[in-house]
């Protein structure tokens, strides 16, 4: 990464999915049938009570939250203890809307019942910043503690910031990704009147039929630490972060601009940061949203960046 003092290695992830919860079912779940039929795909028969000491807080968590904490735990189970200060260890985490499922569910109890019956609890549940607060007051963790929210790049987004504080020698070590939930009725009519969602009840990215996407939820968190001092303690290295970028299209709150031009110049912008050619890219993970505008624009970027390689 550009002005870097550190390399930045990832020593541990974990994930909850519809198709899977932890990173064995959720593999198996990609590879598996997919789903279909459904405007929202939800984490089936979930359980939040084995991260929590309690039911009450659990209960006291939105379901965004649980899985942040579901996620983490499996991540710094994999990487083991870190033995940094901590202060030196950061939470650097990613949303799109946070706890909208609880503010929707104490909207109606306050329509149906009256404001007494609103939760205390309501404010810290459905903050943005809830899960990565949780995170990092579960653990301990004393470092920065940031919520990024840029709609569907919010994890990605604090990926990269996370990356850039280890790479700076601002932390040791940060936890980071993202977490969402808000596949609500409110919300789920809000995309659907905006026609994001597919009539047909089936995602499917870059197809000439595609006519928007399936709401879904999960949760996904990284461990990255300085690649010298994950190696000094022994920690299994998965993966080095090389490069990151972000940028604007200022063009439209839900279009991409015309032709991809401010996706291409961001990748361009992360190769740079990376010191790599397009050349040396094998795998490209796509947004792919299924829908018209997305998936032509998104398609004209990365042949404008890889087209010929």
């Amino acid at each position: 990464m550009q002005g870097a003092g550190h390399r930045v290695a990832i020593t541990g992830y974990g994930v909850v999915a519809p198709c899977g919860i932890g990173k064995d079912q959720f593999w198996n779940g990609l590879i598996g049938p997919g789903f279909s039929g459904s405007r929202s795909i939800e984490v089936q028969e979930w359980d939040p009570l084995p991260y929590f000491d309690n039911p009450k807080d659990a209960r006291r968590s939105d379901r965004c939250e649980q899985f942040a904490l579901a996620a983490a735990h499996e991540a710094l189970t994999q990487s083991g203890e870190l033995p940094y200060d901590k202060p030196r260890i950061g939470t650097i985490f990613g949303t799109g809307i946070g706890g909208l499922r609880t503010l929707e569910e104490n909207v109606i109890t306050r329509v149906e019942k009256g404001e007494r019956r609103v939760s205390p609890f309501l404010v810290p549940m459905m903050m943005s910043n809830a899960s990565g607060a949780a995170i990092s007051m579960r653990y301990g963790f004393q470092g920065p503690a940031e919520t990024i929210c840029t709609a569907c790049a919010a994890a990605t987004h604090a990926i990269g910031n996370a990356a850039r504080l280890v790479a700076w020698g601002r932390c040791d070590a940060v936890v980071t990704g993202g977490a969402e939930s808000a596949a609500t009725i409110t919300a789920l009519a809000g995309f659907s009147n905006m026609t994001a969602l597919s009539t047909t009840l089936v995602s499917k990215p870059f197809d000439a039929t595609r006519d928007g996407f399936i709401m879904g939820e999960g949760s996904a968190v990284f461990v990255l630490e300085r690649l010298d001092l994950a190696l000094q303690r022994g920690a299994t290295i998965i993966a080095e972060i090389v490069g990151a970028a972000s940028n604007a299209d200022a063009h439209h709150i839900t279009a991409p601009s015309p032709g991809g031009v401010g996706a291409a110049r961001c990748m361009n912008l992360a190769l740079e940061d990376a010191g790599l050619q397009p050349s040396d890219i094998k795998q490209i993970n796509a947004h792919g949203t299924s829908t018209p505008l997305n998936d032509q624009a998104e398609a004209q970027a990365i042949e404008t960046v890889f087209g010929q390689h």
